[in-house]
C-alpha cells in the first residue's frame, strides 16, 4: 500500500526513520531476548520474563524486533526475536495467569516468526495461542471472556485487538470455527461496546447464561460512561482488521465511525490524546499510546476506502504521529524507549502514569513502517 506523503512529510519520514534505526539497533544490542515493559531513570532493568511471564504486554518487543528484522534483514533482531519466544514456553506451559492477552503475546513473537521463516515450531505455538484464546469463548453469550477469577461475564474492548489471533488460525488450518468464534465476539462487542456517537466502552458485564448487558464499569478510563482514548484506539483498530480478514461492511463502518470520533476528539489538543475524551478538563493528563495506536488502525482503513477518503484518514494519521514525534520521543541512542508519556489507565493502578511504555514504541514503528511500505501486517 502507498500512501499520499507530500514532499515535507516525506522528508520528516527519512529523518525518523534514520532515528528509529539507531535507537533500535542500540536497544536490540542492549536488550537482546529480556523482555522489556516500563524503563526507569532511561534504563530497562525489569525483565519481565523473570518478573512476571504472564503480563500482557510481553510480546511486544519482539513484534518490534520481527519489524525491524522485516524492513532490515539485519540477523540481530531475528536472534533476539526468537530468544523471547523461547522464554515465553514458559507462560504456554505455566498456563494458569494466561487470559485474553494471548493475542498481544504470540501473534508479535510466534505467529510473525512463522509469517516471516515459516519456522515449525512457532506456528505450533500460535496454534496453542489460538485454542487457548477460543476456549474462551462463551457460547450462549457470544463472547470472549476477559481475565480470570470472578470475571465470569466480563468482555473488554481490548479483545478487539486479540482476535486476529483466530482470523491466522482459520485461515492456517481452513478451519472455519475460529472465524465464527472472532465474528460472533465482534458483533458483541459491536453491539454492547461501541456508542451510537462513536465512542466506546472499555468493560461490559454480561450476563454469561444469556449475553444480556448488565452493566459498563469505568475500567481504565476516569469513569462509568467516559471514554478511555486507548479503548477508542483498540476498537478502531480491531474493526478495522476484522473487515481485513472479513471484508463484512459492518465493521469498516464501525471502524470509521470510531476513527471520526477519535480524529474530532484528539483535533483539539494538537493531535496527542488525552487519556480519557470525557474526563474533567484538569489534570491534563496524556496518553501517547492511545494515539499511536490509532494512527495504525486509521492507516488501515485508509487501505479499505475509496480515493475520495483515503487523506481524510492518511492526514489524522500523519498529523498524530508527527505531533507525537515533536512533542514526546526521546532519540537519544544511550536511553531505553521512544514514546514517553503513555498512561495505561486514568487513575494510574499500575505504576504506569505518564511514563513511556513498551506498546507505545511498538505502534509508532510499525505506523511509520506502514507509510515508508515497509510494515509486517503482524495482525
Amino acid at each position: 500500500m502507498s500512501y499520499s506523503i507530500n514532499e515535507v512529510n516525506k522528508a520528516w519520514l527519512d529523518a525518523v526513520w534514520i532515528k528509529l534505526e539507531a535507537k533500535m539497533s542500540a536497544e536490540c544490542d542492549r536488550i537482546g531476548d529480556r523482555i522489556p515493559y516500563i524503563p526507569e531513570n532511561g534504563v530497562y532493568e525489569e525483565d519481565k520474563a523473570e518478573t512476571d511471564i504472564y503480563w500482557w504486554t510481553n510480546g511486544f518487543w519482539p513484534g518490534m524486533l520481527w519489524q525491524m528484522y522485516h524492513s532490515t534483514h539485519d540477523e540481530k533482531y531475528k536472534t533476539a526475536a526468537e530468544g523471547v519466544e523461547l522464554r515465553l514456553d514458559k507462560a504456554l506451559e505455566g498456563y494458569d495467569g494466561l487470559h485474553h492477552d494471548v493475542g498481544f503475546m504470540w501473534l508479535h513473537s510466534a505467529v510473525a516468526n512463522y509469517r516471516l521463516t515459516g519456522n515449525e515450531k512457532a506456528k505450533t505455538r500460535g496454534l496453542h495461542a489460538a485454542n487457548l484464546l477460543a476456549g474462551r469463548y462463551n457460547p450462549r453469550g457470544k463472547f470472549i471472556r476477559a481475565w480470570n477469577n470472578d470475571c465470569i461475564g466480563w468482555t473488554i474492548v481490548d479483545c478487539m485487538m486479540n482476535i486476529p489471533l483466530l482470523y491466522w488460525a482459520s485461515d492456517l488450518t481452513h478451519d472455519p470455527r475460529f472465524t465464527y468464534i472472532a465474528k460472533d465476539h465482534a458483533d458483541t462487542t459491536l453491539a454492547q461496546t461501541v456508542r451510537p456517537d462513536g465512542s466506546c466502552n472499555h468493560i461490559v458485564i454480561l450476563n454469561p447464561e444469556n449475553g444480556e448487558f448488565v452493566e459498563a464499569p469505568g475500567g481504565q478510563g476516569y469513569a462509568s460512561g467516559s471514554s478511555w482514548s486507548r479503548g477508542q484506539a483498540w476498537a478502531l483498530y480491531g474493526f478495522a482488521l476484522s473487515y481485513t480478514h472479513t471484508k463484512e461492511e459492518r465493521y469498516l463502518a464501525t471502524a470509521k465511525k470510531i476513527a471520526h470520533y477519535f480524529i474530532a476528539n484528539v483535533a483539539t489538543t494538537d493531535y496527542v490524546p488525552l487519556v480519557d475524551f470525557r474526563a474533567p478538563a484538569e489534570p491534563v493528563i496524556w496518553d501517547t499510546t492511545a494515539g499511536v495506536c490509532a494512527a495504525c488502525g486509521l492507516l488501515e482503513i485508509a487501505e479499505s476506502v475509496g480515493e475520495l477518503e483515503k487523506p481524510l484518514y492518511e492526514n489524522a494519521a500523519i498529523s498524530i504521529l508527527k505531533a507525537t514525534e515533536r512533542r514526546f520521543c526521546n532519540w537519544n541512542v544511550n536511553e531505553d524507549s521512544i514514546v514517553a508519556n503513555g498512561t495505561g489507565s486514568y487513575h494510574g493502578r499500575n505504576g504506569d502514569f505518564a511514563k513511556p511504555i513498551i506498546y507505545g514504541d511498538y505502534f509508532f514503528i510499525e505506523a511509520i513502517l506502514r507509510l515508508r511500505g515497509q510494515a509486517l501486517l503482524i495482525w
